[in-house]
């Protein structure tokens, strides 16, 4: 019997729970149809789901003839569901098939197909995002996203356990929060807002009442980068805590990276396997530069950057070749950081603000901020803001704001890190970057 509805008919198992231990019993297994082959007195198939694959075999004489013709009929990619009976094979991919006594073709994938899911025939990356649901079926598709999963939840388990409440703050916004970054204007009713580019403002207000927070959540930046590791939308990792200085964060942040690096070695060895990729677990305490000491570094290596100049890529790259894995650049110059980073003691042309690179990529940002409205306001003016644009931020400096520091971590770079992809598209489902909008 074959129908396009699923009925009463509910998923038993993953592939992966089908082992030999269950021969004998009836299962159903849901997914797409991938590789096909017809031997004559023989039919069978690969039946693909999140978790892999499981072949499905159709022996003449031991299936109806109206199964035979209808897996002769799959398409690849078709999706499909099968009831049948587990039976022990040596010979199949996981010395285990079902034998199939009904099969539901759910909906009949097109022929030919805009690109090969299995990774046979090499496509563009282009090619891929813009058919990205059969280009997440591939198994390393796969395994980069349940990775991601991962990282996430061990960043939010880790967190929880510090003590930390994870907020939620407005995307849409009237005002900048990162002085210099490009903003993507809105129209909200009759008046300009913009999208969000960080949660930096709302997180630090929320230390006066919450002590410690975080937020998982997208940002927004209309830079007019084309680089493999540039987005206008990616996801940020944000902290902020109370009673604590740049020192504190700093070491929340590199136990973070150690937690996550261990977590998914631990727990996704599989996928790690797929991606061919062997994780090594950094040591902390993560070496610590300061922007002086870099400079000196690069000068050395033959690359002068003036100072007061913020890093040139070539410069992030020799730096990533000479200190390999992740370190701390600290101690930067006031200017070229945000307005709320909290200016150093008697040598205000140094804030207490870093990074956290990993080789040439900046992972993170962060550092202590000002916690005084008079400080905030001349720093406003110093930038060539308006203090007044800011006014429903700086009232909350009048009633009693703790001191406080935090970071920003980019998701969509460690994820790039972990798995050892190149192009920071390819940890992203359906990235936007200045030249794709859809899908």
């Amino acid at each position: 019997m074959v129908t396009s509805e699923l009925g009463d008919w509910r998923r038993t198992h993953f592939t992966s729970q089908i082992t030999p231990e269950l021969e004998g019993e009836e299962v159903t297994v849901m997914g797409y149809v991938s590789a096909i082959r017809d031997l004559g007195g023989l039919k069978f198939f690969l039946l693909q789901d999140r978790e892999g694959f499981l072949q499905i075999t159709a022996p003449r004489g031991k299936v109806s003839e109206e199964t035979l013709e209808r897996i002769g009929q799959l398409t690849p990619q078709s999706c499909v569901a099968v009831k049948g009976k587990v039976v022990r094979a040596p010979q199949a991919p996981k010395g285990v098939e079902v034998i199939p006594h009904e099969i539901r073709l759910l909906n009949r994938a097109l022929s030919p197909l805009p690109l090969e899911p299995t990774g046979k025939i090499k496509s563009s990356l282009d090619t891929r995002l813009d058919s990205r649901l059969l280009d997440l079926r591939h198994p390393r598709q796969l395994a980069i996203f349940k990775i991601k999963h991962e990282i996430v939840r061990i960043a939010r388990e880790f967190l929880t356990g510090k003590g930390f409440l994870e907020v939620h703050t407005p995307k849409i916004v009237a005002t900048a929060t990162e002085s210099g970054a490009a903003l993507f204007p809105i129209t909200y009713f009759e008046r300009e807002a913009f999208l969000s580019q960080s949660p930096q403002l709302y997180k630090e207000v929320l230390t006066g009442c919450f002590d410690r927070v975080f937020e998982i959540g997208p940002i927004f930046r209309a830079e007019e980068h084309d680089t493999t590791r540039h987005l206008n939308e990616t996801i940020s990792i944000d902290i902020e805590a109370a009673f604590v200085t740049q020192k504190d964060v700093m070491e929340i942040l590199e136990e973070m990276i150690v937690e996550i690096f261990a977590g998914v070695r631990e727990r996704c060895g599989r996928e790690l396997q797929t991606l061919e990729r062997e994780l090594e677990v950094p040591t902390k305490p993560f070496p610590r530069l300061t922007y002086d000491e870099a400079l000196r570094k690069l000068e050395a290596a033959g690359l002068k950057i003036k100072w007061g100049e913020d890093f040139s890529t070539p410069a992030e790259r020799k730096l990533g070749e000479l200190m390999k894995g992740p370190y701390f650049i600290t101690d930067w110059p006031t200017a070229i950081k945000p307005f709320y980073i909290m200016p150093k003691e008697g040598r205000e042309e140094i804030c207490e603000a870093f990074d956290l690179m990993y080789g040439e990529l900046e992972l993170a940002s962060g550092g202590t901020r000002i916690h005084q409205e008079e400080l905030l306001v001349r720093r406003l003016k110093e930038k060539g803001l308006r203090p007044e644009s800011f006014e429903s931020h700086l009232r909350n400096f009048r009633y009693g704001m703790p001191p406080h520091a935090g970071f920003g971590l980019g998701l969509d770079r460690l994820t790039m890190i972990i798995t050892g992809m190149n192009n920071i598209r390819e940890v992203v489902l359906f990235p936007r970057d200045r030249r794709r909008l859809t899908p």
